[in-house]
């Protein structure tokens, strides 16, 4: 089985898209943790009213909000796991009806996925927020529309699939295309190395940190590009003060892996 970790704060519209796009998976063999990084009530109210009639299982972890703790949330959510393979998503993105079939294709052992996400503008996004519930056909009604007037960064990767193979594994490990709201791995790898790392607090590069640390067991990392790819909703940038001290903590390990190999 696979396990949906779902990150989220404070945004329960955003959420309820999410859900309604995860409800029409062509696969159902998921569950669903909700990893919730200290959301008020309101979230709370919304899960609660959705579980008993949804499709799959799904699990509600909350931790008080002393700031940015993604990371240690995340780690709880792996412990609790019932799934052998992991999917990293976040409650701001709509998934496409078979990104749980397309990120179950790529499931290799030895391996993790770094997916992809399409980007929505603000005016896109607020429209989207109005639909009474999500409907993917009526969006990939419109997706000509939407990319001809900026509504969506991505055509094609949305029309477009492309099946597995070596072409997508990395060689070597390189920042580009680390997602967090978008990536999979398995259970027991996850475990291996620690699960993520806690002391990275503040938004910023503990999923970067999280891949190397799995690359540097020995995984290989593949793309999950014109397969995964999620619709990310637009919102205001968040507090970046704590992101150059991460990505520095991150180059310290490369560089201290890079010695390592030289020695």
């Amino acid at each position: 089985m696979i396990s949906i970790l779902l990150a989220t704060y404070n945004w329960p519209q955003a959420l309820k898209l999410c859900l309604e796009s995860l409800s029409t998976q062509t696969d159902l063999d998921f569950e669903i943790i909700i990893a919730d990084d200290g959301s008020s009530a309101q979230t709370k109210n919304l899960i609660e009213a959705i579980q008993p009639k949804f499709p799959v299982k799904i699990t509600h972890l909350w931790q008080e909000d002393q700031g940015f703790r993604k990371t240690r949330i995340l780690n709880q959510a792996i412990e609790v796991a019932g799934g052998e393979y992991l999917i990293f998503l976040d409650g701001d993105c709509i998934v496409q009806p078979d990104f749980i079939a397309e990120h179950r294709k790529l499931a290799q052992t030895d391996h993790l996925v770094t997916g992809s996400r399409v980007l929505l503008n603000e005016s896109l996004t607020l429209e989207l927020l109005t639909w009474a519930q999500w409907d993917f056909k009526k969006f990939a009604n419109n997706l000509l529309s939407y990319r001809l007037s900026g509504g969506i960064n991505k055509y094609w990767p949305l029309k477009i699939k492309l099946g597995n193979g070596a072409w997508r594994n990395y060689q070597k490990f390189v920042w580009r295309r680390i997602k967090g709201c978008n990536m999979a791995c398995w259970k027991a790898d996850a475990l291996a190395i620690g699960g993520f790392d806690e002391t990275m607090t503040g938004w910023g590069h503990e999923d970067a940190d999280f891949v190397f640390r799995l690359q540097n067991r020995g995984l290989i990392r593949k793309s999950g590009s014109w397969s995964t790819e999620v619709l990310h909703l637009h919102h205001r940038i968040n507090d970046q003060s704590n992101a150059a001290e991460n990505a520095r903590r991150v180059r310290e390990k490369i560089l201290a892996k890079a010695r390592q190999k030289n020695n």
